[in-house]
């Protein structure tokens, strides 16, 4: 009997929908779904069923960018910070990522240094706040504030470290906990860039990735170490997240996943 899959890679029809042509397939039972049906998930796109039973979802189509707790608390500290440095410039001087202050033993600066901004120009923090507004929302949804948090930490962490490996001087600003979310996003919504949401998704992360990308070779002195560590984090995490089997512990492994890199990117950074 046809349920709507097709052994060979290519479209077929939903199975609870049978004139809408698709190509997604639910990740647990591989039957094939509309973008109406869709749920994400942790772990993929899941089909109704299979994402009643196994996880806390948010429909495709209702998936969309507003304030969440986690977000809300990081803008505020990172705004905050930015007044800080504008009315005390020894502010930055104490906490931006400086490596050869990191090699001498002050580790914290390359989680400090994430809530501090240029103050040469207000462009630096809006963007990097606008792309957390943007992003930060739509994975915390997905992965629960703890596991958002621990994300966006271990992708700051991890790009701290390849500047301090990578190059020399002085750094500050959240781009590689924010590239660590559209590495996260990039990963996490790529079964579903054929549904209306993933693609709306797509769009944006692409079009935010050139301007990054493009930014190092027209604007000296940015810190690209920073965006490669953390879009290679963000990318991990949500890959292991993606292999993690259903089941009671499942919630515990993905939280340990970004746990266990943040005490690994410390440890590179005490050996530094």
């Amino acid at each position: 009997m046809d349920n709507g899959t097709s052994s060979a890679a290519g479209p077929s029809t939903c199975h609870r929908h049978r004139d809408r042509i698709t190509y997604l397939r639910c990740s647990r039972c591989e039957r094939h779904i509309c973008g109406e049906c869709s749920r994400d998930s942790p772990v993929g796109q899941r089909c109704p069923e299979c994402a009643g039973v196994t996880t806390r979802v948010v429909p495709a189509r209702s998936i969309r960018s507003g304030m969440t707790p986690a977000v809300l608390v990081i803008i505020v500290i990172s705004v905050a910070a930015y007044l800080a440095q504008r009315l005390n410039a020894r502010f930055t001087i104490d906490y931006a990522h400086i490596t050869v202050a990191v090699s001498a033993g002050e580790w914290w600066r390359v989680i400090t240094a994430t809530f501090l901004h240029s103050t040469g120009s207000i462009v630096h923090i809006l963007f990097n706040m606008y792309a957390l507004y943007l992003f930060g929302p739509y994975i915390e949804r997905q992965a629960g504030v703890i596991r958002f948090v621990a994300l966006y930490v271990a992708s700051a962490i991890t790009g701290g470290v390849a500047f301090q490996y990578l190059a020399d001087g002085g750094a500050v600003g959240a781009s590689g906990a924010i590239f660590g979310l559209f590495g996260a996003v990039l990963v996490g919504t790529y079964p579903l860039r054929h549904t209306p949401a993933g693609a709306a998704r797509f769009r944006q992360l692409l079009l935010l990735l050139a301007i990054n990308l493009a930014l190092p070779l027209l604007v000296p002195g940015i810190a690209w170490e920073a965006h490669v560590g953390g879009l290679v984090a963000g990318m991990l995490i949500v890959g292991a997240w993606q292999r993690i089997p259903p089941g009671p512990s499942a919630d515990l492994a993905r939280t340990l996943v970004p746990s266990i890199l943040i005490l690994a990117g410390l440890l590179a950074v005490f050996v530094a």
